[in-house]
């Protein structure tokens, strides 16, 4: 429901491939990268800007929406894409990995999650049932059901009792989600268990999710194991459905992801690093903030046609960082959306021609001389 996904191209040499993800709000072309927009704002942009990048789709968080302003308060104001003037596709998470990230605020059952909000401490009950009526308040193209995201490291049966609590919940969202616009996904989990994950996939696939997030990475493994967890699952999911790979956003770990076969990434990193004045570049990771660069002409990446790299130099973005303007932050933030959704073309441009292998291994080469 509210979905459509086709495989339009498939590379030779690896598991990636290109699609298209048909939206009430648009043909989303995958591999896609979902800036995100946790209260509604990809922060320090307009949602024309973020358009303007190239996005085509954005994720906004449901636990963040619903304890400020309300779902409800989205609702009246005619859904989040109104309330937001976003005109793309939105995919709301469920909300659970921020819930179970507040692990002395919150108690887990096998009913939902209780916690008390970071905002104000008030006690609140998230329900599989509740998070599908808070995201079909929403009214986002995309949902996810409420899953237990198990922390790393943890122990086999910690990670068995989130398995068979997202299982059952998955189940329970399923039977509870009507909207016909919008399209919900399941999610696998397991952590970094080869058996668990497997079991979890094939749990999931079962219940004919139109599309399946990988959740649970990046969340401190190492990247070796997380590549190994996604050549476990990934043979479990339909090769027709797309696949999310939920909270990933650093080019090398999107490159590799890619190559095993996922369609769907978002991540705070690229906002995140520029509120705290790094930026990516072809070369790696770059401080600004540092003093190396109050005297440095060049822009932010050579290589780089975004708007702040054709019109800045280094040395005026530190300079601006360092005094705390505003502006500073802007432009570090559009060019590292800039920087990832145009690898993504990039990525779609290689599968399509025939050479994402050499594509992947001519940008990494450079990543991985550095260290």
């Amino acid at each position: 429901m509210g979905i459509e996904f086709r495989i339009t191209a498939q590379d030779t040499r690896s598991g990636a491939r290109t699609g298209e993800l048909v939206t009430p709000h648009g043909v989303i072309e995958t591999p896609v990268f979902m800036p995100v927009g946790t209260q509604a704002t990809v922060k320090t942009m307009t949602p024309e800007e973020v358009e303007s990048l190239g996005a085509t789709i954005i994720l906004a968080n449901t636990y963040h929406l619903y304890l400020r302003p309300g779902h409800e308060l989205i609702r009246e104001a005619g859904g989040l894409h109104r309330f937001m003037h976003w005109d793309g596709a939105i995919l709301t998470d469920s909300g659970g990995y921020q819930v179970f990230s507040l692990a002395p605020l919150r108690k887990v059952t096998d009913e939902g999650v209780i916690f008390r909000s970071h905002i104000d401490g008030s006690e609140h009950f998230f329900t599989p049932e509740k998070v599908v009526a808070i995201q079909e308040a929403l009214g986002s193209d995309i949902a996810m059901a409420l899953d237990e995201c198990a922390p790393y490291p943890c122990d086999l049966e910690e990670a068995r009792t989130a398995v068979e609590r997202t299982t059952r919940w998955a189940e329970q969202a399923r039977r509870a989600h009507s909207s016909e616009k919008q399209a919900l996904f399941g999610i696998v989990q397991g952590s970094v268990y080869p058996a668990l994950r497997a079991r979890s996939a094939r749990e999931i696939a079962a219940m004919d999710f139109p599309g399946y997030g990988i959740g649970g990475l990046s969340v401190g493994e190492p990247k070796e194991l997380m590549y190994a967890v996604l050549e476990e699952v990934i043979p479990h999911l339909p090769h027709a459905k797309p696949r999310y790979l939920m909270g990933v956003g650093s080019p090398d770990c999107i490159l590799e992801a890619v190559a095993r076969g996922v369609d769907m990434f978002d991540c705070v990193l690229p906002t995140r690093m520029a509120r705290h004045g790094a930026v990516f570049t072809r070369y790696g990771k770059l401080v600004i903030r540092n003093a190396a660069y109050a005297r440095d002409w060049q822009p932010l990446d050579p290589f780089c046609s975004c708007y702040t790299c054709a019109h800045y130099c280094r040395a005026y973005v530190h300079h601006l960082l360092k005094a705390e303007e505003i502006l500073g932050l802007r432009l570090t933030t559009i060019h590292n959306l800039h920087f990832i959704l145009h690898l993504m073309e990039g990525i779609r441009a290689a599968i399509k021609g025939g050479y994402f292998t050499a594509f992947k291994e001519e940008f990494l080469a450079p990543l991985e001389l550095r260290g």
